[in-house]
């Protein structure tokens, strides 16, 4: 059976895709930086599944951790999907943010992706047929004050995963990217926003991870290009071409702010 590598497969939408995915028999290559939550979710996988599931400690924000992963993966030709999943987000305003982390954060959501697609995209071509599954963001669609840099890097994931699919049309590699709303996950948390107003606004719209990943995959296994979970995301994303974009930013702005 061919191989999925899956980035922030710890937690979150990445673990709910690795789940998914091992349900439907496919075997696993993880990839994370704890290195004991991957031990014990390859081993939950494998004992319910009966797949293989193979991890990669590593941190991907770094040359290193790429370089790590992508030599570990060049051993695994099998290779028939690669899921860019990892990414986090920095609540606050640019001008009081740190720069590293900022770049940190541009290295996780724009450059790490971009890389392993590169470097993976001939053994992907090997297979029979492939599939690269882009995990961006609703923020994409609009400027989102406190969420600048992230909003941004999840703007150039959806336009890059559409020119990439338009680029392997006559291939046997399909690309799709899938753009979730507010999710139950630790993203908030990871974040920084601390707010109980911004987790109040959030816990009226959020969707399940699992429901995320399962709308994920199947979207990847359509072929499909640009998708949007949940009905109340489809209607926000929807509306924002006809208002003004002055309007989408105060409004962005209001549900990030304290």
């Amino acid at each position: 059976m061919s191989y999925a590598l899956i980035t922030g497969a710890s937690k979150g939408i990445g673990k709910e895709i690795a789940t998914e995915l091992a349900r439907r028999k496919y075997d696993l290559l993880l990839v994370a930086r704890s290195e004991d939550v991957l031990s014990s979710l390859a081993a939950s996988l494998t004992s319910e599944f009966g797949i293989k599931c193979l991890y990669i400690a590593a941190d991907l924000s770094t040359n290193e951790g790429i370089e790590k992963t992508v030599s570990f993966v060049s051993q695994k030709p099998e290779l028939s999907i690669l899921v860019n999943n990892a990414g986090y987000a920095l609540w606050g305003r640019f001008d009081e943010l740190r720069l590293d982390e900022l770049n940190s954060l541009m290295m996780i959501n724009m450059f790490l992706p971009v890389n392993l697609t590169y470097r993976l995209l001939p053994l992907l071509k090997k297979s029979k047929q492939s599939y690269i599954l882009n995990i961006a963001s609703t923020t994409a669609y609009q400027a989102v004050p406190k969420l600048a840099i992230y909003s941004a890097c999840k703007t150039f994931m959806i336009n890059f995963s559409r020119a990439l699919k338009y680029e392997l049309k006559s291939s046997n590699v399909s690309v799709t990217c899938v753009s979730p709303g507010t999710t139950d996950t630790n993203f908030m948390d990871a974040a920084g926003m601390n707010s109980e107003a911004i987790r109040k606004k959030a816990d009226k719209v959020k969707m399940k991870p699992s429901e995320v990943a399962k709308f994920a995959v199947d979207s990847m296994f359509r072929k499909k290009n640009e998708m949007i979970p949940g009905w109340l995301n489809k209607i926000s994303v929807a509306v924002i071409p006809f208002l003004p974009k002055a309007l989408t930013e105060k409004i962005a702005a209001g549900i990030y702010e304290k």
